[in-house]
Parts: C-alpha cells; structure tokens; sequence
C-alpha cells in the first residue's frame, strides 16, 4: 500500500498537525493549512475540501491579499463597516476587515495584513496597499 509522506523541505515550513497551532510567535500573522496530499491551502478546516484528505500543515502567510467581495454592514455596530472576502496570495480565501471608508473598498483592491485580530470581532484587519485610480467614482 502506497502512502504519501510528502516533499521533506516542506513539511519542515509548517508543523505536521492538522489543527492550528495557538501559539503565535511574531504576532501579527496568519496561519493557515495546506494539504501535503494535493497541496490545497485552506483556513480553518478540518479536512482538505478537494481530496478531503486529513493530513495537514500549517504554515504562514505572508498577509498580502486581493479583495474578492466587500459589501457594506449596519447592524450590531453604531457606525457602518465593511466586511470583505480575501483572497490571499497563497490561495486561501478568508473573512475580514478592510480599514477606510466602507464604500471606498472594491474588488480587486490589494491589500495588506494590518493586524490578525481585531479586538472588538476577532477578524482580521487589512490596509490598502495602493490607492486605484478610479475615474468614474
């Protein structure tokens, strides 16, 4: 019986478990998995959603991003915020906020990892990394 055991040089850049580890040592980052099996990176999964293999690690990122959806949110919170769906630049896609104006967030604006955790809702917190020209706004 055949068993993967993976590329030695990158499963020395995560750790072997398949759960998240807690403690993390610089701060301000993200951690996500990949699959050593068909090399998918996920957030915050149990299982790899394209093999549904288990055997995962984790590893960094590097925190620049892509937005893919932003819409604009009024309820629980006295001013309005925006909450965007971020491609990030190893593959995974995760749920946070991008700081500036709510209506000024669009796709395809790049962003950057400002801080991992947000005190107030525990999301990730992005900063645009350049300003786009937008001639007809």
């Amino acid at each position: 019986m055949y068993h993967h055991s993976g590329n030695a040089a990158q499963q020395a850049a995560g750790s072997a478990a398949g759960v998240l580890d807690a403690a993390v040592p610089d701060g301000e980052v993200i951690l996500f998995q990949r699959c050593t099996w068909c090399g998918t990176a996920m957030y915050h999964r149990l299982l790899c959603p394209v093999c549904r293999g288990s055997d995962l690690r984790t590893e960094r990122s590097g925190g620049t991003g892509t937005v893919r959806r932003s819409t604009v949110v009024h309820r629980n919170t006295p001013a309005a915020r925006n909450v965007s769906l971020i491609e990030m630049a190893e593959g995974f896609v995760l749920r946070g906020r991008v700081m500036g104006p709510p209506v000024g967030i669009h796709s395809g604006d790049r962003v950057r990892l400002s801080t991992a955790k947000d005190p107030v809702r525990g999301e990730p917190v992005f900063q645009l990394v350049d300003e786009p020209y937008r001639a007809w706004t």
